[in-house]
């Protein structure tokens, strides 16, 4: 199995920053795309932003030009560094990985940290 673990959330005033790590460990080939989704209460999960292996990115609208995903493929993990916070930025972020791993032939699945809070005050 992988486990994906998130770090970096917090309380944070209106205009600061915050980075985000998740770090994904376990038996794993490789991975593919990594990134970073956030759930406000009552709403969908939406994205946020994701990268591939080679570092082409995409951002959500709401976050272009504050937010950069970044990764460190040695350490099979993915970054988020957040800044001029909103509070509508307010949300629990969770990272995502797709996973290659070989057992009796490849297996390609998406595993889900437990997610971070973070708290953005007006």
């Amino acid at each position: 199995q992988v486990q994906l673990v998130e770090s970096g959330g917090g309380l944070v005033q209106a205009g600061g920053s915050l980075r985000l790590s998740c770090a994904a460990s376990g038996r794993m080939f490789s991975i593919n795309d990594m990134g970073w989704y956030r759930q406000a209460p009552g709403k969908e999960r939406a994205l946020v932003a994701t990268i591939t292996r080679d570092g082409n990115t995409a951002y959500g609208d709401s976050v272009k030009g504050r937010f950069t995903i970044s990764r460190d493929n040695a350490k099979n993990t993915v970054y988020l560094q957040m800044n001029s916070l909103k509070p509508e930025d307010t949300a629990a972020y969770f990272c995502k990985a797709n996973v290659i791993q070989m057992g009796d032939r490849w297996y390609v699945t998406d595993y889900w940290g437990q997610g971070t809070q973070v708290t953005v005050s007006s």
